[in-house]
C-alpha cells in the first residue's frame, strides 16, 4: 500500500508542470488560484488547532511567515511563467535546483558541507549549463524561461528554509493555512496591479486549474507527508526527483513537447547530481516547495 501511495504521490507532482503550462491562464492567475484552492482545501481540517497555534506566534515568527509566503509567491509566479517560455523538461529540472540553493545557503550561515555533496552540486550545475546552452541556441525566450525557473528554484529553498524555523512552533496543517494564504494574497494583488485576467477562462482552463491543486496539492505533497510516518526523509526526498523525469515523459506524451537530445543529457546530469547531494548530506532534506 505504501509503494502504491508513493507512486500516486511522485504521478501527482509530476503533473503538476504539465498541467500549468497547458492551462491558457497568465501566470499569476494560475499561481494565485492553486494556492487559493490549496488553502480552501485544507483550512476546515486545519481549523481546530490553527486558530491556537497562529495566535500564540510572536512578531518575529509572524515576520517569518510572511517572508515564506512572499518568496513562495515569487516561486509560482517565477516558475509557472517559465513554463510558458520553455519546455517542462527544462523547468522542472531548473527549478529541482532548490535542493542545491538550500545547501549554499546552509553553508553561507556556517554548515559544513562533505565533499561529495559539493560534487554533486558541480554536476548539477554543469546539467544547467548544458540545457542553457542548448536553449541559448533555440530562442531567448527559451533561454529566458530557463533562467527564471533558477530563480523559482533559489526562491522555493528560500521559502523551505524559513518555513523550517516556523514549523518548530506549529503544525503543518496551520503552517499551511498561513503561509498559503499569504501566497494567494500576494498573488492576487499581482494580478490585480498588473491588471492579470482572473477569472474569465475557458472550462477546459478552469479544470486544469482544479486538476494541479489535486494532484499537486492533495494527492502528490499531502500524501507525501503522511509518507512521512512510515518512510525517512533522505528518501522521500529521492522519491521527489522524480518528478523531473515524470514531468518530461507526461509532457511529451500529452503536450507533445519533445525537446532537444541536450536538453535530457543536462536533465540527466542534474538527477545524478541531486541524488549525489540528497543521499551525502547528514541532514535530512526538506520536502520540495511544487
Amino acid at each position: 500500500m505504501n509503494a502504491l501511495l508513493a507512486v500516486v504521490a511522485i504521478l501527482g507532482v509530476s503533473a503538476s508542470g504539465p498541467l500549468m503550462a497547458g492551462a491558457s491562464a497568465p501566470a499569476l492567475a494560475i499561481g494565485f488560484w492553486r494556492n487559493a484552492l490549496g488553502t480552501l482545501a485544507v483550512a476546515p481540517f486545519a481549523a481546530p488547532r490553527a486558530r491556537g497555534e497562529l495566535g500564540s506566534l510572536g512578531r518575529s515568527s509572524w515576520r517569518t511567515t510572511v517572508f515564506a509566503g512572499v518568496m513562495l509567491a515569487a516561486h509560482f509566479g517565477t516558475w509557472v511563467t517559465a513554463l510558458k517560455m520553455t519546455s517542462v523538461a527544462a523547468a522542472t529540472a531548473m527549478v529541482s535546483m532548490q535542493v542545491v540553493f538550500v545547501v549554499v545557503i546552509d553553508r553561507l550561515r556556517g554548515e559544513v558541507t562533505p565533499r561529495a555533496v559539493v560534487g554533486g552540486m558541480g554536476l548539477a550545475v554543469v546539467g544547467v549549463l548544458v540545457i542553457t546552452g542548448v536553449d541559448f541556441t533555440l530562442s531567448a525566450r527559451a533561454l529566458t524561461g530557463d533562467l527564471l525557473a533558477l530563480v523559482g528554484g533559489l526562491t522555493a529553498a528560500l521559502y523551505l528554509i524559513a518555513g523550517s524555523q516556523v514549523r518548530e512552533r506549529v503544525s503543518t496543517g496551520s503552517y499551511t493555512v498561513a503561509c498559503y494564504g499569504i501566497c494567494a494574497l500576494v498573488l492576487a494583488g499581482a494580478c490585480l496591479v498588473g491588471q492579470v485576467e482572473m477569472v474569465d477562462f475557458s472550462g477546459r482552463t478552469w479544470l486544469a486549474i482544479i486538476a494541479v491543486t489535486i494532484c499537486a496539492q492533495l494527492l502528490g505533497h499531502s500524501v507525501l507527508n503522511h509518507l512521512l510516518a512510515v518512510m525517512s526523509p533522505g528518501l522521500i526526498s529521492l522519491l521527489l526527483l522524480l518528478e523531473v523525469p515524470g514531468a518530461a515523459l507526461l509532457a511529451g506524451i500529452f503536450l507533445g513537447q519533445t525537446p532537444p537530445v541536450g536538453v535530457y543529457a543536462g536533465l540527466a546530469l542534474i538527477l545524478a547530481g541531486l541524488v549525489l547531494v540528497v543521499v551525502r548530506r547528514p541532514p535530512p532534506e526538506a520536502a520540495l516547495a511544487d
